[in-house]
Formats: structure tokens, sequence, C-alpha cells
């Protein structure tokens, strides 16, 4: 098994986040994003995974290092693969190149999920998909009555179905989807300006092959600062015993901590009431404060601040009054 992370787009909707680190590199529960996208993927499968294939803009040797160390610690090579211009969906994924052999699979970098259910990779394909009451703001799918998937429709303008595709695939032959995807790009065939998988997999349909719907219990969203919180709190819900989400160095004096709650390596907590669903990254100090359902980065400083649903970059430092904060790194607030 074969797993290819798309993730080379700028993170638009994130910023001021995404002006010093990729999005999917912002951590939720302590965890980038698509650290905990790998781990989740790798779960639903019994298959041994051989590589790792990360879609990457030019982001520097620090982050495709800490990628590449994301695919060792599950036992697969990690590979780094270059898209330098957003020409769509279909386009990232064919800059994967070798990697789209065998049984493959693709998971756009910005979406988490939680599943119990395996891969059947006896099937020809499997595409997740969520149930929304948001329909025209996503790609949907149509069922016939066997439950498989008879089209794909790309935010729709009128209602044909509300099964939204969350970004993850399960493909049986990659070497067919890469030559099919490779056929929209030596024809120039576009949607919407863009090379899309869609159209691909939906060539790949034509030609008999069966897609069938994978079915998540629930989608997280990492698009926006608001999504990513709530991401945040859902993670530490589903987390809480399963994972050690407060380190052995954190330092509390005279505090409260309302979990769930991640602390990372080295925290100092003095005189504040912390949680629930809070996130704090190591070598951070908050002092004097109240915070709620907020992600802190690494090496925050606060003191009195009231901060509740906030994202908080790394090195920031603040101190004031209570906000509602998207606050990017190295920022100073006083």
């Amino acid at each position: 098994m074969n797993i290819i992370i798309p993730m080379a787009g700028m993170g638009k909707r994130m910023r001021p986040h995404t002006l010093t680190v990729p999005k999917p590199l912002i951590p939720v529960a302590g965890k980038p994003i698509v650290q905990r996208l790998v781990e989740d993927i790798a779960q639903t499968t019994d298959e041994k995974i051989e590589e790792i294939a990360f879609i990457v803009g030019r982001f520097g040797k620090e982050v495709e290092d800490m990628l590449i160390r994301v695919a060792e610690q599950l036992g697969a090579k990690g590979k780094i693969c270059y898209q330098d211009e957003p020409l769509g969906t279909a386009h990232a994924i064919l800059c994967a190149g070798d990697t789209l052999v065998g049984h493959t699979i693709v998971a756009f970098a910005d979406t988490l999920f939680k599943t119990d259910l395996k891969i059947d990779t006896s099937a020809d394909g499997i595409i997740w998909v969520n149930r929304v009451d948001n329909w025209k703001n996503f790609g949907v799918v149509e069922l016939n009555n066997d439950g498989v998937i008879t089209n794909f429709v790309e935010k729709p303008d009128h209602f044909v179905s509300d099964l939204a595709i969350i970004g993850v695939y399960y493909i049986k032959d990659g070497a067919l989807l890469r030559s099919e995807m490779q056929y929209l790009l030596d024809n120039n065939i576009k949607e919407k300006g863009e090379y899309q998988l869609t159209n691909a997999l939906e060539s790949m349909k034509q030609k008999g092959y069966k897609f069938t719907p994978g079915k998540v219990e629930e989608w997280l969203d990492c698009g926006n600062k608001d999504a990513t919180v709530y991401t945040n709190q859902r993670v530490l819900e589903l987390k809480k015993g399963k994972e050690q989400l407060i380190a052995g160095s954190v330092k509390t004096v005279n505090s409260v901590i309302i979990e769930p709650c991640y602390l990372g390596e080295n925290v100092v907590i003095e005189n504040a009431i912390i949680g629930p669903h809070v996130s704090i990254g190591s070598n951070s100090t908050v002092k004097n404060s109240l915070i709620r359902n907020s992600i802190l980065q690494n090496s925050v400083t606060i003191a009195d601040k009231n901060i509740a649903n906030s994202m908080i970059g790394s090195f920031a430092v603040l101190q004031g009054k209570p906000d509602d904060l998207s606050i990017s790194d190295y920022s100073t607030q006083a």
C-alpha cells in the first residue's frame, strides 16, 4: 500500500498562520494535521505501508525532514515531491510519479476523519464521503440502488446528493489512475481551469471501474481558524486516554487544568485556568490567565489574558485584555 498526500496549497484561509508554516503542519492536540492524517489512514488498512509521498511546495529542508520522519515512524519510506504550480488536484497527485502503482490511498492534507472500517482492498476503488447540509460547497457523489457511485458533481448548483467527498480515496490500481490523469494533462482537459481528479475517476468509471462510498463516523475540517479550533477540541476528546496528552515535564503552580488538554514539553502554567480543549506547544509559559478552547503553538508567552476560541502562533507574546484571536508566529501584543 502506498499513500499520497497532496499538501502544496498556500493555505490562504488560514493566514496569518500559514505565512510561516504550511497549513498541514499546524498542530492539533500536539501533532501536525498531516501526521494525524497518515496515522489515521494507517489504521484503516492491514497492508504494510510501503511509501508515503508528500506533494509539497518549496517549504524548505526542515519541513521536508519532518515529513520524512512522519513516514518512517509508520515503517514506510518517505518521499518528497514538488508541485510548483497550482494546476489542480489531478496535476498535484500526478507529481507523485512512480508512487502511483498498485494499491494506493490519496488523502488531501486539510481534513481528518474518524472511522473504524477497514479498507476492502479487493474493491476497485473507495471514495470516502460524509453527509452534509451545505452540499453546494462540496464535490458530491450520486449512488445507484446497489450503493455504487454513478456520478461525481463538483459543487452542484441544485440538489443531486448530500454525500460530500471528504478528500480520501482508495484506488486498487494506482498505475491506471496515473495514466488517466496523464491523459488529462496531455490533452489539456480541464474543468474550472484546472486538471481535476474527479475527471480521471469518471473516465475510469466509464471503463467499468466500480467506486463505492466509504462512510466516516466523523469528518473534521482544518480549512480555517474556527474549523481547526473545533477539530482540536474533537481530537482532544477522541485521544483522551489513548495518548499521553500532558508531558511529564509540565510545571503548574497554583493552577487548574480542565481536561482534555494537550500540554507539551516544558510548559509552565502559573496562576491560571487552562481548559477544557486547549493545546499548548512546548516551551510555552502562561501566567495569570484563563484559556479555553484554543491552540497555542510552541514557545508562546501569555500573561494576564482571557482567551477563548483562538489560535496563537509560535513565539507570540501576549499580555492584556480578553480577545477572540488568530495571532501569527512571532507576534507581540501588550
